[in-house]
């Protein structure tokens, strides 16, 4: 269980689920009461939609911070653990770091949404990188070739990350809406197990083979679970029951985890 248990961030207020607030907030009550290991309950919220979050009667356990605004709002009393933004153009992820360090509170973790093509440079202690595994566009979707290479980058530097977009189901898939397939987030999962035990992760990412994937995730050894995980800290779904109804209907975890 370790290599799934706090694996899914609650993004209900994102494309495509795109839930209306007060809908997003109930679904993540009603997800905490049921208590599902596999769900982080942290509630990804925009920074510009945060004054109306702290409106809300219902406070999430964790909020997680997603910049869309030239500045950071005030967290107040918000339960914010994760900011998350994208990497200013022109802008080492460094230098962003050090711009922000006087802003953010030490309890706070900042992750920076790189492109996976990118090179990245070098990550300060204590902050991580994101990426963004799709889209509403083919476009948005990167190749096998350079999710691997972000993913060996991360684990070659001992850089956390999150991923973030696309990932609707655990196994590779086509999507015939875009013309593109579609990331799954068991593949990723196992494909940082590959990077973890030093073997190249593209192949894992490529496979669509599900009974093979099966195998593989039955067999990480309990060690490289541990790793994986601090490399891959989470990645944020739209649908909260999507990723639990995926791996119970693979076996991976028990009816009520």
């Amino acid at each position: 269980m370790t290599l799934y248990t706090a694996l899914v961030d609650d993004a209900g207020l994102f494309p495509p689920t795109s839930l209306h607030l007060a809908e997003a907030l109930s679904r993540n009550q009603r997800d905490l009461e049921r208590g599902s290991a596999v769900l982080t309950h942290r509630f990804l919220c925009p920074a510009s939609r945060v004054d109306r979050l702290r409106a809300e009667t219902y406070r999430p356990r964790r909020v997680g911070l997603i910049v869309d605004t030239p500045e950071l709002p005030a967290f107040g009393e918000l339960p914010v653990d994760f900011v998350e933004l994208r990497l200013p153009e022109g802008e080492t992820v460094r230098a962003l770091a050090a711009r922000l360090s006087d802003e953010l509170p030490r309890d706070v973790r900042l992750f920076v949404e790189v492109p996976p093509r990118a090179t990245v440079g070098e990550v300060p202690d204590g902050v991580g990188l994101k990426v963004r595994c799709g889209g509403a566009t083919a476009d948005a979707f990167p190749t096998v070739e350079h999710l691997a290479a972000f993913i060996r980058y991360c684990a070659d530097h001992d850089v956390p990350f999150k991923a973030t977009a696309g990932l609707h189901h655990a196994v590779r898939h086509f999507d015939p809406s875009l013309g593109v397939d579609r990331h799954g987030f068991l593949n990723l999962l196992l494909a940082v197990c590959e990077a973890v035990e030093q073997r190249d992760p593209a192949p894992v990412l490529r496979t669509t083979d599900v009974g093979h994937l099966v195998r593989l995730a039955q067999a990480v050894p309990d060690e490289t679970a541990k790793r994986a995980r601090q490399l891959l800290v989470s990645y944020g779904s739209c649908s909260t029951s999507a990723p639990l109804d995926d791996l119970r209907t693979l076996g991976l975890i028990e009816e009520d985890s």
